[in-house]
């Protein structure tokens, strides 16, 4: 609607008076019902016209009106009295936005995201020309911010084989030890070829409950290696995967908590924390210590696949990643070992400076997944005196963090053990999209159905309702991985 200045619209025409409409009305002598029902007709519609020029006129005057700005609350936007003043229809009702609101694209996106997908996994390229820059041959530069789309695939990957070690630690936690233990693999490619086990040097108190104990020796990851030809060649080598869990039993908790620094071994400068020391070097009654099961089988496969190209790889989520650097440690300072690189998440501090200039001299290569918010990362807490660090704890290798208060699928107060689930945090590798704030990528592709069976409380409930409406029961446990540290 175009104003012209200097005209009055304020001034009704005369032609739109009801006066007007009756004093031209026709008359008829021929059809005297006719006529009274045409003037009847006319009255109706000229004061029917009459009321909506004046309410058209009124609406007019208040737009052309100015607006006392003092007389208005400072917290109301005067662009939103426009519409109510104007008493236009409703034709639809402006939804506020809550930070519950979806960000996938669209419903198949969504329905895809809260699918169980993990048996299509998505299609990974060749990267045989680049596998060794992928596991940190250059420490990683330029491939974490952002994150490269081959590092993504490989961390998420690592990620599935320690989720298959929750799973088969929970599938039968009281197994004696020389029991065959089911385990999945993720990836097909790869073979089973060790189970390995954790001892507790310390023996629960006779008062406690004996639910609450477990045996001394738990089953605690596997070794596995690729027996896949394409996949060697995809990969550009024989990969050998060492995969451990996290903390599951009451012994390995109360080992945790012995968070004294001890000499590794005979050389009194590195130091670690006992408790995990303990874990790694303490026989079982009729299984090795984790240290010696884990170098036998690795010199085997060395052997066994002599001439090859081979890498190992150490991934390990929570306590698993506290081991991890422990195995990788041990395994590099043998001669003749195929590079070493160790992919952790939400991983604790384990020894001083010594050991992580130890681990840096020994050209291992460390990958660390933090998320900000993980209270488990931040300890055992490092010393700070002044300018001089002393003999404290501090964490090796690169940092790739990532943010749970991103996701737009989390809540925003997620609680701690949401922060340091295992899920979660491949839940934010996948969409990790790089930038200042870590924001979440809008294409990511991981499925969120484990996250809603192990994280349901966390997720925000749009999802969800959405999980629901489509036909999915978030309630069903897709198993128990990652729940514990």
């Amino acid at each position: 609607m175009h104003i012209c200045a200097g005209v009055s619209l304020l001034s009704p025409p005369h032609s739109l008076s009801p006066a007007a409409f009756i004093n031209h009305s026709c008359s008829s002598s021929l059809k005297p019902l006719l006529s009274r029902r045409s003037e009847s007709y006319n009255l109706r519609t000229t004061v029917s016209a009459s009321l909506n020029t004046r309410t058209h006129l009124e609406n007019l005057s208040r737009l052309l009106s100015p607006v006392q700005r003092e007389e208005l609350p400072s917290a109301i936007n005067q662009n939103d009295l426009l519409l109510p003043s104007l008493r236009l229809p409703h034709l639809f009702s402006p939804r506020p936005i809550t930070e519950e609101d979806p960000s996938p694209r669209s419903l198949a996106h969504l329905r895809h995201l809260l699918s169980d997908s993990a048996q299509y996994p998505s299609p990974r390229r060749a990267i045989a020309s680049r596998w060794s820059e992928l596991h940190g041959c250059a420490d990683w530069s330029g491939l974490l911010d952002p994150l490269d789309p081959d590092l993504r695939r490989e961390l998420l990957r690592y990620g599935d084989f320690i989720h298959s070690a929750y799973h088969a630690f929970f599938h039968s936690p009281v197994s004696a030890t020389d029991d065959p233990r089911p385990v999945s693999i993720p990836d097909r490619s790869y073979r089973l070829t060790r189970h390995l086990f954790a001892t507790a040097s310390i023996d629960p108190p006779n008062w406690l409950p004996s639910s609450w104990t477990s045996p001394r020796s738990s089953w605690i990851g596997f070794v596995a290696v690729c027996d896949n030809d394409r996949e060697i060649r995809r990969m550009g080598r024989r990969d050998i995967v060492v995969a451990l869990r996290g903390t599951s039993t009451f012994l390995e908790w109360a080992e945790n908590l012995r968070a004294n620094l001890v000499p590794l071994d005979a050389c009194f400068q590195p130091k670690v924390e006992c408790g995990f020391r303990s874990l790694y070097k303490t026989p079982g009654h009729r299984v090795q210590s984790l240290s010696t099961a884990v170098a036998e089988e690795i010199r085997r496969l060395v052997k066994l696949y002599d001439g090859e190209e081979l890498s190992i790889t150490v991934t390990g989520h929570s306590l698993g990643a506290a081991l991890s650097l422990l195995v990788a440690n041990d395994l590099n300072s043998s001669p003749n070992t195929p590079p070493v690189t160790v992919f952790s998440f939400g991983g604790p501090r384990v020894g001083n400076r010594a050991f992580a200039e130890l681990l840096e001299n020994r050209d291992v290569n460390v990958l660390r997944v933090v998320n900000a918010h993980d209270l488990v990362t931040k300890i055992p807490a490092a010393i700070d005196c002044g300018r001089r660090w002393l003999d404290g704890y501090e964490h090796v290798g690169r940092e790739l963090r990532v943010d749970s208060r991103v996701s737009p699928f989390l809540k925003p107060d997620a609680d701690p053990a949401c922060c340091h689930d295992l899920e979660a945090y491949l839940h934010l590798v996948d969409g990790l999209g790089g930038g200042e704030g870590c924001q979440f990528r809008p294409n990511a592709k991981r499925s969120l159905a484990r996250l809603l069976s192990q994280q349901r409380g966390n997720v925000k409930r749009l999802f969800v309702r959405k999980a629901m409406a489509l036909g999915l029961d978030p309630t069903v446990n897709g198993g128990r991985a990652g729940l514990l540290c």
